[in-house]
């Protein structure tokens, strides 16, 4: 669809009041995002049908989003209708890597983390989806290779370490996790930090969100050991060490896998060869890292 008949979809839709601006949001690698104004106030319409290759599902989005809301950790959704969602316009910046992992921030970030796996649950309502890392590995290694993505190549390894790294990740906890906790999924309004975007939410180990804010924003080992401390409220075991450091690699994997995809798939503006570049370097890092332990 055209920005045009995008534009047209958006001024139709029957929540406005007088007369709207719409300006596009850069930044999003997953979907196309709009700022809107009318004589209310302003909002985000995010524009985004399912997909299934990545294992976005716009019901479960969206009722993460309203029980994130709910929980006192997201915008509010206020209206959503065919592949359309409209939340409340948050006046904030958002988080650079470096922002994340400075040490007047990175405690913020991790309580609202924490809050998301222990009270966003209460206010879920329907069906909810699982978000396993390792089964997506193995799904986007047979997308990769029914589309003769130009890495190919790699897929059968890449698909055998991430089988090899769900044995080390275990045993496994449960929570619900957000599950794609780059910088910029973090906004702060100058009072307090809100964590937007629930596209790949739902249940998971509590250990792919802490290994995801890690490896994503270049935490330092120490930076590493206060999570996991702060996280369960208890010293580093060997074994914990082990498991998250698996789950870490793991969650680069996924990164990776899923920016190769991304490159055969995604009509967005975005520079994904490059950004599955960055991310297989991280993972084979974090790969050394592990078999270092």
């Amino acid at each position: 669809m055209n920005q045009n008949d995008l534009l047209t979809r958006i001024r139709a839709l029957p929540l406005w009041q007088g007369e709207i601006a719409a300006t596009p949001l850069t930044g999003g690698i997953t979907n196309v995002n709009y700022r809107v104004t009318d004589d209310a106030g302003s909002y985000v319409v995010r524009v985004g049908d399912d997909i299934p290759l990545h294992q976005v599902m716009r019901f479960n989005e969206l009722s993460a989003s309203r029980a994130a809301h709910a929980a006192g950790l997201s915008p509010a959704v206020v209206y959503a209708d065919n592949g359309l969602t409209v939340l409340d316009y948050i006046e904030s910046r958002t988080l650079s890597e470096a922002d994340v992992r400075h040490p007047d921030m990175l405690p913020r970030a991790l309580d609202l983390i924490t809050r998301c796996h222990r009270e966003v649950p209460a206010h879920l309502r329907g069906p909810a989806l699982v978000f396993w890392v390792f089964h997506v590995i193995r799904d986007y290694g047979a997308t990769l290779i029914e589309r003769e993505s130009p890495h190919s190549g790699l897929i059968p390894e890449l698909v055998k370490t991430g089988n090899e790294l769900e044995q080390s990740a275990g045993p496994f906890d449960m929570v619900f996790g957000h599950n794609d906790l780059l910088c910029g999924n973090f906004l702060d309004d100058g009072v307090r930090l809100w964590l937007i975007d629930f596209d790949y939410a739902g249940f998971n180990s509590p250990l792919f969100d802490l290994g995801g804010l890690a490896s994503n924003n270049g935490l330092i080992p120490e930076q590493e050991d206060w999570m996991l401390e702060t996280y369960f409220e208890a010293p580093i075991t060997d074994d914990l060490r082990s498991r998250y450091t698996a789950m870490k690699c793991a969650s680069l994997l996924r990164e990776t896998m899923w920016s190769m995809v991304s490159e055969l798939t995604s009509d967005i503006d975005f520079d994904y060869g490059a950004y599955t570049s960055e991310n297989l370097a991280r993972f084979r890092a974090a790969l050394t890292d592990l078999k270092n332990t």
